[in-house]
């Protein structure tokens, strides 16, 4: 998922994004430990597009904070 695509979305759209990636993170790992996982690559992919999500929603939050607050 691009940043681009993210930046598209509202507060609540990634909010409910984040957590379908995290509950995906919990499957690969589990799949990962019972010797299941077909791409381990996906579990960075996924890592990498909640960070994206988090780095974004923060961002956000603090576009909205009053200038003289941090």
């Amino acid at each position: 998922m691009k940043a681009k695509e993210i930046r598209e979305l509202t507060d609540a759209e990634a909010q409910a994004k984040l957590r379908d990636l995290r509950q995906e993170l919990f499957n690969l790992r589990l799949q990962q430990q019972t010797a299941r996982l077909e791409r381990p690559s996906r579990i960075r992919e996924v890592r990498r597009d909640m960070a994206r999500i988090e780095t974004i929603l923060r961002q956000r939050e603090l576009k909205m904070a009053p200038a003289g607050v941090k």
